[in-house]
């Protein structure tokens, strides 16, 4: 006969400054950016560093809305000037993807729906 112990394991994904600055947009925007983002690379990472300054909550809420601003503004730069050898279209992509993941898990938060990954 075995005894089972329960054991909780949690696991949180540490993100860098960079990615804890992807502001929680609604769903609709975060599409817009994902497209955009997917078409002009990071242009759709420069319009969601606007959203910051209209309230978007992000990962870094100890940081000044300004900070977060320009860390957004700066990863719209690096995927430009990156663009050139596609590591920049290609982190776009993937940008705009956390920010439609974002925008879903807000989503389910907002309206109390339990989560299951």
């Amino acid at each position: 006969a075995s005894s089972s112990s329960g054991v909780v394991v949690q696991v949180r994904e540490k993100k860098g400054p960079l990615r804890a600055a992807i502001p929680y947009m609604p769903f609709p925007v975060a599409v817009i950016c994902l497209f955009l983002n997917t078409f002009v690379p990071g242009l759709g990472t420069f319009v969601s560093a606007f959203t910051v300054l209209c309230g978007a909550r992000t990962d870094l809420p100890d940081r000044h809305v300004c900070c977060v601003f320009w860390l957004n503004i700066a990863a719209a730069l690096i995927q430009i000037l990156t663009a050139i050898v596609m590591v920049g279209w290609i982190m776009s992509i993937f940008w705009g993807m956390d920010m439609v993941i974002l925008a879903i898990s807000q989503g389910y938060k907002e309206q109390g729906i339990p989560q299951q990954l």
